[in-house]
């Protein structure tokens, strides 16, 4: 039984006090309507209406239900009012997963989204070892490699590596690497989240290149890293995303362009494609949107347009 629904033709037979007059209106059989009304006296157990051949009043039973039934009625409108609205001005909370590097990229660009959408709000998380999304409340999230998680929907948004890059107060200092090798002779500025990260690792036209690296700074999050190569304090090896803002402004430059680092892809998971928000698909679709414009700008080892 449509619980709504027959609560719906119980308050308009009230108002109008008639089997018929419902009938006509919601343009169906005088059946039908008597049929709800019976199901919802089974349903409650109890006898709604006093009926007799010219005249229809309701029954204490009745009486009482009334009020509840105009309450759950109106309730009901009112949630699909809002979902309404929702669908079409996205509205509410996203929570957004990503890495301390994504998050910078994402929170220099955010305010074009929001501008567009008044009611929408982004939470982002930031965290350089990201753990399990559905116990972080993650609405989406940001993750590179490939994905393992096969309870989670991923879709692919660009290929991305790592550039080596500089500040122009320590390039007038110390002058630049020439071959990935001369970094050993150079101060380097290290993210340590795993094991062997002070080798950094290139492709050139011979194969693969390891190199040992050194330097004054290690740090666990490229946030530190990204602060401290803008000073001049040493030479770093961080993610495309992270440094393409920089490179744009001339606040770093970027260093051995022949020789790339491994790339990796970069995908939008989230936990299902079900019942999916709105306000989480136009996030979504910003993503998507500002990862094909930079991964144009990277493609191919390009250097970053001015």
């Amino acid at each position: 039984m449509d619980l709504i629904g027959s609560l719906n033709i119980f308050i308009r037979v009230v108002e109008t006090g008639s089997f018929s007059a419902v009938a006509r209106e919601g343009k169906i059989s005088q059946s039908a309507v008597t049929r709800q009304i019976a199901q919802l006296e089974e349903h409650f157990g109890a006898r709604l209406f006093h009926r007799t051949t010219r005249h229809l009043s309701l029954t204490d039973d009745g009486q009482g239900l009334l009020a509840h039934a105009r309450h759950v009625v109106e309730t009901a409108e009112e949630m699909e009012a809002a979902l309404g609205r929702q669908s079409s001005s996205p509205t509410g909370l996203v929570r957004l997963g990503l890495t301390v590097a994504a998050a910078r990229f994402v929170a220099a660009r955010i305010h074009l989204l929001l501008e567009r959408h008044p009611g929408l709000r982004v939470e982002l998380l930031a965290d350089d070892q990201p753990g399990d999304m559905i116990e972080a409340r993650l609405d989406l999230a940001l993750r590179s490699g490939e994905i393992a998680d096969a309870s989670l929907v991923s879709r692919r948004v660009g290929l991305f590596g790592r550039g080596v890059v500089a500040a122009p107060l320590y390039l007038e200092r110390h002058g630049a690497p020439a071959v990935p090798q001369d970094l050993t002779e150079h101060a380097c500025l290290i993210h340590n989240i795993a094991p062997g990260a002070e080798t950094w690792r290139f492709t050139g036209p011979d194969g693969p290149i390891p190199v040992q690296v050194t330097g004054p700074l290690i740090a666990n999050n490229t946030a530190s890293i990204s602060i401290a190569v803008r000073t001049g304090l040493g030479i770093a090896l961080l993610p495309e995303i992270q440094i393409i803002d920089d490179l744009r402004a001339g606040r770093l430059f970027r260093l051995l362009n022949d020789f790339r680092s491994e790339l990796v892809p970069i995908h939008i998971v989230y936990p299902s494609r079900r019942n999916l928000a709105p306000r989480t698909r136009v996030v979504m679709d910003f993503l998507v949107e500002q990862m094909r414009q930079i991964s144009s700008l990277v493609a191919d080892g390009a250097e970053v347009l001015t």
